[in-house]
């Protein structure tokens, strides 16, 4: 189980590690855009990588390769709402094939699927942190060596508890 508090800190384990939560903090999430990271128990979905920028990547979960055409659609108009989808799209979305490192690997995590409700909000990863630990979008990020080796250590069955 891994455990995330309010105050940034990641433990899973003997793991322990810092971490950027929305810039709005943890709470409910009340709607799409609202810079919140929800609070709530969490599976895991799929992780994907960016083969180019790393090579050697241990995990017990199927890892899938990020293509260029890949985005996450953050448009409660469209159909594949909260889902991968396949560029160009006339619908807003989160490039996953990015200059910046953040999403160079993610952990998807079932926030608002099955069902999905339009506009409650979409795109809930655990992704790359920036240099100095910005806040996100609502996501959680962790310093790349620090994903890796929670990576290494969880499995399809291990839990997320924000709160």
């Amino acid at each position: 189980m891994i455990i995330i508090n309010k105050s940034g800190v990641l433990k899973y384990k003997i793991l322990k590690f810092r971490c950027a939560l929305g810039k709005a903090g943890v709470g409910n999430k009340k709607s799409e855009g609202d810079n919140i990271t929800p609070k709530g128990n969490y599976k895991i979905v799929k992780i994907y990588y960016r083969k180019d920028r790393i090579k050697k990547i241990t995990t017990k979960i199927k890892l899938i390769k990020i293509e260029k055409d890949m985005g996450w659609c953050d448009d409660p108009k469209s159909v594949s709402y909260n889902q991968l989808i396949k560029l160009p799209t006339n619908f807003s979305y989160e490039k996953l094939f990015r200059k910046e490192n953040i999403y160079d690997l993610i952990i998807v995590l079932d926030y608002n699927m099955k069902p999905t409700i339009k506009n409650k909000g979409s795109a809930i990863f655990i992704h790359v942190a920036k240099k100095k630990f910005s806040k996100t979008a609502g996501c959680i990020a962790l310093k790349k060596t620090h994903l890796r080796k929670l990576i290494r250590e969880i499995n399809k069955k291990t839990k997320i508890i924000i709160n």
